[in-house]
């Protein structure tokens, strides 16, 4: 079931001494329900993500978008200019790994506290620097399932230093689905196959969608490498996984 009458509202999560705030969505009605964190890119928790977590609510889930810039600049938002690109990757240079996962966990644990979320039904989904995050946190113990888009730099770096991203793909639990344009000149082919072979390698219950004439950035229509095929062709995949790894029923 689909279009349901939601609710939004922005929140605080408490994490430690940090606050952090984050879009909320929901369906109104019936609770527990499944939820999903939400990954920005790195234009900040703007129109887009707010539409997407907008998006998934209307589909019967709890969803949370926490602003994973909190800690270098907080209630940052941008658009899409080339200097709104260099300020975002500027901020994204300064984000740790072990602080983006302990900030996502927050967030899981603030819908639960809530009792808005059923604690073994949860997902996460994320875009561009969100979605290198989301496979990151793909690995937390409570993460069902993991909607990644073209996530650079998952086989070459982690936020922060250290070991890139792809060596902790076997802590991954749940099942994930990563989504790349062919067309993406930030993320070469030969990288969609070394994740790939890694998930493989790890048995990870997983799908690689690669979309051909497809580049950087294609699910957002409010950017100009919005695909409208791929777009719809992913937002049917992200709906199945949800729907089969968090087991909704109404």
């Amino acid at each position: 079931m689909t279009d349901r009458e939601i609710q939004t509202d922005w929140v605080q999560i408490t994490n430690g001494s940090l606050q952090i705030a984050a879009y909320l969505a929901m369906p109104i009605g019936k609770r527990p329900l499944p939820g999903i964190v939400v990954l920005q890119e790195i234009f900040g928790v703007n129109d887009h993500i707010r539409d997407v977590t907008r998006r998934l609510a209307k589909e019967g889930y709890v969803a949370i978008a926490p602003a994973l810039y909190q800690r270098q600049a907080p209630n940052f938002e941008t658009g899409y200019t080339p200097k709104d690109i260099k300020i975002g990757k500027d901020y994204k240079a300064q984000t740790k790994a072990e602080e983006l996962l302990s900030d996502i966990q927050a967030a899981i644990d603030y819908l639960i506290a809530h009792t808005l979320v059923q604690p073994d039904r949860i997902g996460c989904i994320g875009f561009c620097f969100g979605g290198h995050v989301a496979y990151l946190a793909a690995t937390l113990p409570a993460i069902q399932a993991t909607a990644s888009f073209y996530g650079a730099g998952i086989a070459t770096m982690t936020p922060g230093g250290g070991e890139p991203t792809i060596t902790r793909t076997k802590d991954i639990k749940g099942t994930i689905y990563a989504f790349f344009g062919m067309d993406d000149a930030s993320i070469p082919v030969t990288e969609v196959d070394q994740i790939d072979a890694e998930l493989n390698k790890h048995q990870i219950l997983h799908r690689i969608l690669r979309y051909d004439g497809a580049d950087h950035g294609f699910f957002c229509d409010q950017r100009a490498s919005y695909n409208k095929a791929a777009a719809t062709d992913a937002w049917e995949k992200v709906k199945q996984l949800f729907k089969q790894e968090l087991v909704v029923s109404y």
